[in-house]
């Protein structure tokens, strides 16, 4: 399935209706008055964050959408119909921003949240409401408000529990393909995963998502690669797995790098726990690798992890890594929502 993080919509809402001028006639009623109705509301543009959906793949397709005018009024004080609304739906992870791509409208995360973007234009008032004691056969009656309009920028930002990031060519999409029914494009050249990809993973009963984002260059904060869309895809995780190739000659130097795109992005990915493995296991030999994992340690400043994703090696043990840090952010989440629903001062 093809993949679309980012989309340019422009959105119309509907243009109200115009009042209506009409007069009463009936027989043997001679004077009758006004009786021209108002007219409906326009439609309202409304953006819906929808389940089952992880692309903004609709909107490369389609970047035009309008609601519907609202009716006309009508004699015998007929209010005109209400313009039928637009609705955009959207995955959960979705943002909403303003033209110039910086002002922040709308962050939709869980299916079912929706917001009204753009308001129809209201109906215009019919001749009826124009009547007084010096005009009782009033001809006037007001159009519809025209429908606000705008051009929006939508970013997509996957929600997941942990991210894998890593040089280009790291093993990331075979890790992912090892431990979840995930299916990405997998070959020994770099850049291979042009798109992020997401996984469920299994271990010990307990489920969580894993996303795989394409591999990082120098440069990635500030676009290079468009790493900076990339790195935005593990902005919501709880944990990264950051894996490192065995088979390259300096392991510490890449970590390094990559680390280094992280801390200067932001947005709180440097502060994030992060898990260190050295990747491709299976292809290096013991004393090389332990010696490469020594020099690793030294520059993460933390435990490194052995892993092979073809031989299974040092798999389950990562994966219960990730497990734990995921399951201590979910019971602190949990415990404040609870403190803030019932506390008591």
């Amino acid at each position: 399935m093809q993949f679309l993080d980012q989309a340019k919509v422009y959105v119309r809402a509907g243009d109200g209706g115009n009042g209506c001028v009409s007069f009463r006639r009936e027989k043997f009623v001679e004077f009758g008055g006004p009786n021209g109705g108002d007219g409906g509301k326009g439609g309202d543009v409304i953006v819906e964050c929808v389940a089952n959906l992880n692309t903004l793949l609709d909107y490369r397709y389609k970047q035009h959408f309008k609601a519907k005018k609202g009716g006309n009024g009508m004699g015998q004080n007929r209010t005109g119909a209400k313009g039928t609304d637009v609705i955009l739906n959207v995955p959960p992870g979705t943002q909403i921003f303003d033209e110039d791509g910086e002002i922040l409208i709308a962050d939709l995360t869980t299916p079912g949240e929706r917001i009204v973007l753009l308001k129809g234009g209201n109906g215009g008032f019919g001749n009826a409401h124009f009547k007084s004691a010096t005009n009782q056969a009033p001809r006037r009656a007001n159009p519809g408000q025209p429908g606000e309009e705008k051009q929006i920028w939508l970013r997509l930002k996957l929600i997941a529990d942990a991210g894998i990031i890593g040089l280009p060519n790291a093993g990331k999409s075979t890790f992912l393909a090892a431990v979840s029914a995930a299916k990405p494009k997998i070959a020994d050249y770099p850049f291979t995963t042009l798109h992020p990809n997401l996984g469920v993973v299994r271990i010990d009963g307990f489920d969580f998502v894993l996303a795989d984002i394409p591999g990082l260059i120098e440069g990635a904060h500030e676009g290079a690669g468009i790493g900076d869309r990339f790195l935005g895809h593990v902005e919501r995780t709880a944990v990264l797995l950051h894996l490192v190739d065995a088979t390259l000659d300096d392991p510490a130097e890449a970590y390094e790098t990559v680390r280094g795109e992280v801390e200067a992005y932001g947005a709180g990915l440097e502060d994030k726990p992060e898990i260190v493995a050295l990747s491709k296991a299976d292809a290096v030999p013991k004393d090389e690798l332990k010696k490469k994992a020594r020099a690793l340690k030294k520059a993460a400043g933390k435990a490194v992890l052995i892993v092979s994703a073809a031989s299974g090696e040092g798999v389950p043990e990562t994966l219960r890594a990730l497990a734990t840090d995921i399951k201590k952010l979910r019971g602190s989440t949990k415990t404040k929502t609870v403190r803030a629903a019932g506390w008591q001062p």
